[in-house]
């Protein structure tokens, strides 16, 4: 068993991801502050906060809620990333580099629920 969650590849992914989503959503119009720009950063943060919290649980199965949360987030993160480049905020190479990250995420979060639904 890991003895951090910092040690956890998908958790220092996803904070890889958090910083370029952050950095993308500069570029967004003004107006999109408080729209899908602070939705998209919301979702992106979430991932790597339910990760930690999950590993911080004594129960596996209260684990295992949190990582279904965050893969939930990481869905829902790749549906905005799709609206943006939909509305045109982000180019083809900015989507196509993070929906790689995001999927890069999804398949390292779903071999340690995989890993962790061995333990119940």
């Amino acid at each position: 068993m890991m003895k951090s969650y910092t040690d956890l590849d998908v958790w220092k992914k996803s904070r890889e991801l958090v910083k370029d989503i952050y950095l993308l959503t500069k570029t967004f119009p003004k107006d999109e502050l408080f729209g899908l720009s602070s939705q998209i950063k919301r979702s992106a943060v979430s991932i790597p906060s339910n990760i930690a919290e999950g590993h911080g649980r004594n129960y596996t199965k209260d684990t295992l809620q949190f990582f279904y949360i965050s893969r939930g987030s990481l869905c829902e993160l790749e549906t905005q990333l799709y609206l943006c480049f939909d509305l045109e905020f982000i180019t083809k190479s900015d989507f196509d580099k993070n929906l790689e990250i995001i999927t890069q995420c999804k398949q390292m979060l779903n071999g340690l629920i995989r890993y962790y639904k061995t333990l119940l």
